[in-house]
């Protein structure tokens, strides 16, 4: 996105049916592996929970563990299962208001207020950056709203709604690509969080035990499973909404509005663009596990209520993040104090700009639970995601799974600590371009195709590989998609051509290129599959 000597400028590293097969089982139609299990024994959740067979196979006694474990603690040992319309119970009024409220928790964070730094370092002045942050976080959050009203209409989980526009094997790819998604967003919110940590702690606590004290708090609530989550996340956003607006009561008098903008010409042109590139890549990269948190509503709920609060209940709650760091960012330049402790990272900036220090502290220490809340939704819609790339990794059980992810966002914020700045922007930029790609396939198939109408679709072989389309037509769009990332990308390692014609660092424009060809290479791909294959 900027060149490599903004990526080092930007030092953000301070701070920061049941199944449609035979049985119905999860993610495999049904059926057993006898490489897994034992083969008198049905290990299935259901039977699991009132066989008096123990059992033997391995895989047959930890899926029997998960289903004690639901029993007890409500852990979902069928998540990926299709929620059928009547088996769900009517969601009260004031429970669905979670449609917002679990974004909001989720987007209100201490790596929103990163970005917010990025307009400054692109050469934007503060009145255009928050402009562009404001309308882009409203167009990526109606990207996830269109995504989410998928799942109470079809009472599946997001990855499973992409196989009836990807079909059995090319839906596998969107799954191993949304694993790395999500948990690649978890470890940037681990590194974010845990070095507000060591600010706050002066040093004391080491950014690797931060790291550890947040994904592995995080894995905790996510183990529980889908009502835990809707219930912390539910709540969790009033602490940092409250944190936020000390933020601009404290800051807000010295933002500055008349510094003009240092890039000029198409050098402005290429920064205003880039930073499009990364606002709606940090927005529309939810819209791989919407419908993750909606299959529990009741089928009839109203889509345009679910489109409403989860685009704003993303838009609001991101645009007070990244516009408190906009603001914070302008008056560096009227703060030379501010600008000192930026050199050392967001975090000491932001202790540095509130007071007294003993509060700025405490609200410092509040902050870092903000990374809290993204993990938890990255935690747990990675462990679906992970059940649903084969039928052998559907029989692990979901806590398994979600120990993986676990490991793995260690691994991946360790890792990237120390770069954090360079990470953020190559990352969040990337969600972007192919979540563009994946929302233009799933919107044109279900109202070009099927004509917007859910009946049209055969819920009941959602896990039938015969019953799904063969995903020609999408894998075309999608790799046509790939193509047009590679000609607008401007990321710190590699410029596309398109990109390069715009100003001297080049100016992002892979979203609206893949937007363009993903958009007209489906329509006819599609049609040929259908005309073709009839599926």
């Amino acid at each position: 996105m900027a060149d490599t000597e903004m990526g080092r400028r930007v030092s953000l590293d301070g701070i920061g049916g049941r199944g449609g097969g035979r049985g119905g089982g999860r993610g495999d139609g049904g059926e057993k592996d006898s490489k897994f299990f034992d083969e008198n024994v049905d290990a299935s959740p259901a039977n699991a929970t009132t066989t008096t067979t123990p059992p033997h196979g391995l895989l047959a006694r930890l899926r029997h563990l998960e289903a004690r474990m639901d029993r007890k603690l409500g852990i979902e040992s069928d998540a990926i299962e299709r929620k059928r319309a009547e088996d769900r119970q009517y969601v009260p009024w004031h429970e669905q208001l979670s449609m917002a409220l679990l974004w909001a928790s989720g987007t209100m964070n201490t790596s929103c207020f990163a970005t917010g730094f990025l307009g400054r370092e692109l050469g934007l002045d503060l009145r255009q950056t928050l402009l562009v942050t404001v309308l882009v976080s409203v167009l990526g959050g109606a990207v996830v709203g269109a995504a989410a009203t998928f799942g109470a209409a079809t009472g599946l989980r997001q990855m499973s709604v992409s196989r009836f526009s990807f079909g059995w094997w090319p839906s596998k790819v969107i799954a191993v690509l949304n694993c790395v998604q999500q948990l690649g967003w978890a470890a940037v919110s681990c590194i974010t969080g845990g070095l507000a940590l060591t600010a706050v702690s002066d040093g004391r606590v080491s950014l690797v035990l931060g790291i550890v004290i947040l994904a592995v708090a995080a894995w905790f609530i996510s183990v529980v499973g889908l009502n835990a989550i809707l219930v912390y996340e539910r709540y969790a956003w009033i602490i940092f909404f409250v944190i936020f607006m000390i933020m601009f009561g404290q800051t807000g008098r010295y933002a500055d509005n008349t510094t003009p903008a240092t890039a000029t010409g198409t050098d402005l042109a290429g920064g205003v663009l880039s930073l499009i590139a990364v606002v709606y890549g940090s927005s529309a990269s939810w819209a791989t596990v919407a419908s993750d948190y909606y299959v529990h509503y009741h089928a009839d709920v109203s889509r345009v209520k679910v489109f409403l609060m989860t685009t704003f209940g993303i838009a609001i709650p991101t645009s007070i993040g990244m516009v408190a760091g906009c603001v914070v960012s302008s008056a560096l330049n009227l703060r030379p104090d501010w600008d000192a402790a930026y050199q050392k990272g967001l975090g000491y900036v932001i202790q540095e700009s509130l007071y007294p220090r003993g509060f700025a502290k405490f609200l410092l220490t509040l902050l870092v639970l903000s990374g809290i809340n993204t993990n938890v939704i990255g935690i747990y819609s990675a462990a679906l995601s992970f059940q649903q790339i084969s039928r052998p990794f559907s029989l692990v059980p979901r806590f398994l799974w979600m120990l993986l992810s676990l490991v793995c966002i260690l691994a991946l914020a360790l890792g990237g600590r120390e770069q954090l700045n360079q990470y953020l922007q190559s990352f969040l930029s990337l969600l972007g371009y192919w979540c563009t790609s994946y929302i233009v396939i799933i919107l044109e198939e279900h109202y070009v195709f099927r004509k917007a109408n859910f009946d049209a679709y055969d819920l009941d072989g959602w896990n039938t590989p015969s019953r799904l389309p063969l995903g020609i037509g999408a894998s075309v769009a999608f790799g046509l998609g790939v193509i047009a990332w590679c000609m607008g990308m401007s990321q710190t390692w590699f410029i596309g051509p398109l990109a390069r014609l715009i100003g001297d660092r080049g100016g992002d424009v892979a979203n609206e290129f893949t937007f363009v060809v993903t958009s007209l290479s489906y329509l006819p791909a599609r049609y040929l599959e259908l005309k073709h294959f009839g599926k």
